[in-house]
């Protein structure tokens, strides 16, 4: 018998929640059924929020610093599943991994520095250099067998000139999760065009049974030695709101130039819950993870079916994560027509597929798997409906 209940349904509005409060300004309306933002519709573990009412127990929340058994846990959850042996000075706690790559940026570029990314990919990526007056080279994947796939020749080509990389490791939209020899192949690129890799792993611990992740700082010494790693609870443990994750650097030059920016600027330090929340989820969160995965691939597989009986759209399935990448080109809709049919005649809000990377996935739409399954059938009920 399984311990937790992930056919549970909560109700989340009115909890201040992006995901179902957030709707008004980007769909124009807020009866929507939301499938967009990535987070889960599922409860956070209750490991977590014990350790948080016992933290509550002492009602001083002053300066909070992580304590050794915070460190200890990080190591140990880096080395038991991504064989990273990490020294403690070697991690840095980071308030969310958007702000990481933020920092990073900063800290390693300059205005006019192009920064290179892989499309379609998640929106921040291409907003962060934009709005930073750093220029973007974008190399587009293919689609090759229902998967995500890169095009090396060209993403060699779009790496001349560049002073760094980000990259989703796995890769967000659709779950794809990356080969070794698909990162290597990266790593030998970066470091023959002499690009500092920010590799944000956030979906790592979200890779399902049947696929494995491999860390990039892993599969090369060439990739140690030019990459910052991130990594983080928020996802996994669906904990966003604490903003609490973890960078990796073991070359000592660029670890003590992000270490600077981050302590001279004061921008890295973490709150009393960051601290706890990500500690008890690390230590106690294999068995509550394992199940929710299973039922993350029970809801992979509904949606599986779906697509098999709607052969004009086309589906990345995720390997990775409880995200999905819809293609609806085939229909013959434009793209707004889709859009307005989704939000007006079916109310069902999904991420808009140019925000990943413009005009070129006009008619792509995300979907969010991580929900019970009633609310994932009601989604597709209404897509059904929206498009018929």
């Amino acid at each position: 018998m399984e311990k937790y209940n992930f056919d549970e349904i909560i109700d989340r509005k009115g909890t201040s929640c992006v995901k179902h409060d957030g709707m008004l300004p980007d769909y124009g309306r807020d009866d929507l059924l939301p499938m967009w933002v990535a987070d889960m519709d599922w409860r956070s573990p209750d490991f977590v929020m014990e350790a948080i009412r016992q933290r509550c127990q002492h009602e001083v929340l002053g300066y909070a610093i992580p304590s050794q058994g915070y460190w200890d846990t990080m190591q140990g959850w880096l080395r038991h599943r991504y064989s990273i042996d990490a020294h403690q000075e070697e991690l840095h706690f980071i308030p969310g991994i958007v702000a990481g790559i933020a920092f990073a940026i900063q800290a390693f570029t300059q205005p006019g520095d192009r920064i290179l990314v892989m499309n379609p990919v998640y929106p921040t990526f291409l907003h962060l250099p934009e709005g930073s007056r750093r220029p973007l080279s974008c190399s587009c994947l293919k689609v090759k067998d229902g998967r995500f796939a890169i095009d090396f020749d060209d993403l060699d080509s779009k790496a001349e000139g560049c002073r760094m990389m980000i990259l989703s490791n796995p890769h967000n939209p659709g779950g794809t999760v990356w080969s070794r020899d698909d990162l290597a192949r990266i790593a030998e690129i970066c470091q023959r065009r002499h690009l500092l890799v920010i590799a944000d792993e956030i979906h790592a611990d979200l890779t399902l049974p049947a696929h494995q992740h491999v860390s990039y700082s892993t599969v090369s010494p060439a990739a140690l030695s030019h990459s910052i790693t991130f990594i983080a609870p928020s996802k996994t443990f669906n904990i966003a709101g604490l903003g609490s994750s973890i960078s990796y650097i073991h070359n000592p030059q660029i670890r003590d130039t992000f270490h600077n920016y981050l302590n001279t600027f004061e921008v890295a330090n973490g709150n009393i819950f960051a601290y706890v929340g990500a500690e008890a989820a690390f230590r106690h969160g294999e068995e509550w993870l394992s199940q929710m995965l299973r039922y993350l691939q029970g809801n992979i597989d509904y949606l599986r079916h779906w697509l098999d009986a709607h052969p004009q759209i086309q589906g990345i399935l995720p390997q990775a994560s409880y995200l999905a990448w819809l293609d609806f080109s085939a229909l013959g809709f434009s793209h707004q027509e889709l859009r307005d049919r989704f939000i007006n005649r079916g109310r069902v809000a999904l991420n808009d597929g140019t925000n990943f990377g413009g005009a070129d996935y006009e008619c792509c739409f995300r979907i969010n798997l991580g929900c019970p399954r009633t609310t994932l059938q009601e989604a597709l009920s209404r897509i059904e409906a929206s498009i018929s």
